[in-house]
């Protein structure tokens, strides 16, 4: 990206030695920088491109595969991180989460790395000051030299591209909170509705939520029993959640912007389709819908 900056649109700069390459903030950012931060935050174990329409939406929509989904997806791309420093705050992605190891998913997956160079994603509208850097740089012990964070805000072309490539993720993240042994997932496949951007960073997080809740479908390939397959399975989608079936900002208004009130098991694809390799079945879960898809982005 740094060697493409001008096609890219996005700007590098230096902070404190740490490299910020911005791809939405005050740069320009666009398609391309989309793909290549949600690259970035699958620590380049997945692929990432868009695609023609699906059923959900009648724009394009964003596909996503891998062959590697837990250090991809868990491991890397999963939002887990929490930076917050004096007033900045932003929630961070990417193989820097690995050598971090702030949160307690990395234990329960028995994930952990030591890194001599590290990359992060930082979803913010706020270009990270000096003491953000000096925090990474610390919790992923290395030298701020050797720090690059990449930002964009969720209410821009490369901001929101990264975030509804996250269907995959929201899959096995809502598998692993259920109880499922997200280690015998061997392959994913998910595609997902690419949002109109939005007007501001509350609205543009109300359509790239309904962009995975209503309108992602995800395939994965995985060993184990029918049995646990057709029990847990339904579970899976969006649709087993109470708050299931109405735009997520009317959800996230309705909790008074309280983001934590919002039932978690909500954010997880629309459909998901599982293959048992061991015996050959496939099960298929949730629905999509595609008039909420729609209204979330079209008002």
């Amino acid at each position: 990206m740094i060697a493409e900056a001008d096609d890219l649109h996005v700007a590098v700069t230096q902070v404190d030695g740490a490299t910020i390459i911005d791809a939405g903030i005050h740069a320009r950012g666009g398609l391309a920088a989309g793909l290549q931060l949600a690259r970035v935050c699958t620590a380049g174990l997945a692929e990432v491109t868009l695609v023609p329409p699906t059923a959900a939406w009648y724009g394009p929509a964003v596909a996503v595969s891998t062959d590697h989904p837990l250090a991809a997806c868990m491991a890397s791309q999963y939002a887990g991180w929490q930076i917050a420093q004096g007033k900045f705050f932003a929630m961070g992605s990417g193989p820097m989460r690995a050598a971090a190891q702030k949160e307690d998913i990395f234990a329960r997956m028995g994930h952990g790395e030591s890194a001599s160079e590290v990359v992060g994603v930082l979803e913010t509208r706020k270009l990270p000051p000096a003491e953000v850097v000096a925090y990474v740089a610390e919790s992923c012990r290395v030298p701020a030299p050797r720090v690059t964070l990449l930002v964009a805000p969720t209410a821009s072309q490369a901001g929101g591209l990264q975030i509804v490539a996250r269907s995959i993720e929201t899959a096995l993240h809502k598998m692993l909170e259920i109880g499922f042994d997200v280690s015998r997932i061997e392959s994913g496949f998910g595609i997902a509705p690419l949002p109109p951007v939005a007007a501001d960073d509350l609205a543009a997080i109300g359509r790239t939520n309904d962009a995975v809740l209503y309108g992602s479908e995800v395939t994965l390939w995985l060993r184990g029993s029918d049995a646990e397959i057709e029990s847990l399975g339904p579970r899976i989608p969006s649709n087993a959640s109470p708050d299931h079936g109405e735009p997520f900002r009317a959800i996230f208004e309705r909790y008074n912007r309280d983001f934590y009130r919002v039932d978690p098991h909500l954010f997880s694809p629309a459909v998901i389709t599982l293959v048992n390799l061991d015996t050959g079945r496939v099960f298929r879960f949730g629905q999509l819908l595609p008039d909420v898809v729609e209204k979330s982005f079209t008002t």
